[in-house]
């Protein structure tokens, strides 16, 4: 039953977290220390609820993602429209540095990153970067998602990088790349939204496969009850973000993530 428990709190943990600049693996990592729940049979059900969230977010832009796998079918890039439109070229560029630097230095991130020190290290790096592009002027070339440029997706592309390192989030790093590179908060939010599903889908595929002799009968309803919460929560994460997301600074994410790191350093790490 403690179990159950557990798997519930995580689940609500990944979903609320997985999409906020505050790192979901990071809250993972730390909690499952906290809750003791540990082991292989643990790190494969982080991976499972992982897996749960992105399928909210694929639920929510269904639309979207339909129209750039349109325009990918027919090889139609161009914006010869009146209306620019974010395309799988964008997302290509988006998701390829952080796809050679994992294939690179996935045993490094694997056996040196994924640790309460090195977690609380990097929510307090990723803050610090949050209050730099918040704070930072800049001229906004890209108001809308639609209007982010090439250039701009690499970028953002080459900031998800540092989302590798556990604890430094994902959303968090993208955001705020894209809003030093020129882009608008809400816009940065909505493209990183967009492009976490081929990008979480491709990375939970790969420790899926890798942690395989742990995917048991005996779990499937722990998993179940984690997939199912994380989904859900997710999904109402997302929604409620992307609502506030123009009123509320990353500033606020950050201090979020100072009091957190120290509040983990008092309990786990003392």
């Amino acid at each position: 039953m403690y179990d159950y428990i557990c798997a519930l709190i995580l689940g609500a943990i990944e979903g609320l977290t997985e999409f906020l600049p505050v790192s979901s693996t990071g809250h993972m990592i730390l909690f499952g220390d906290l809750l003791g729940f540990e082991g292989q049979a643990a790190d494969t059900f982080k991976i499972v609820i992982q897996l749960g969230a992105v399928m909210a977010v694929l639920v929510l832009y269904w639309g979207r993602y339909m129209d750039i796998l349109k325009g990918l079918v027919k090889f139609d890039f161009s914006s010869r429209s009146s209306r620019k439109k974010i395309n799988a070229v964008h997302m290509i560029l988006a998701m390829i540095p952080a796809l050679v630097v994992y294939l690179v230095a996935k045993d490094f991130i694997k056996n040196d990153l994924f640790g309460s020190g090195p977690v609380l290290i990097s929510l307090v790096a990723g803050g610090v970067l949050m209050i730099v592009a918040a704070r930072v002027k800049r001229r906004i070339t890209a108001e809308e998602t639609d209007d982010i440029s090439y250039g701009q997706a690499f970028g953002i592309g080459l900031f998800q990088c540092l989302a590798l390192w556990p604890g430094f989030s994902r959303s968090g790093s993208t955001i705020s790349g894209g809003m030093l590179l020129g882009t608008s908060q809400k816009a940065a939010a909505d493209f990183t939204f967009m492009i976490s599903v081929p990008v979480m889908l491709g990375a939970t595929a790969l420790d899926l496969w890798d942690s395989r002799e742990f995917l048991t009968a005996d779990d499937l309803v722990l998993f179940l009850i984690g997939f199912v919460t994380a989904f859900i929560v997710a999904m109402i994460a997302v929604v409620t973000f992307l609502k506030i997301i123009k009123r509320l600074r990353l500033e606020w994410f950050a201090l979020y993530r100072f009091v957190i790191a120290i509040l983990f350093y008092l309990l786990v790490m003392m």
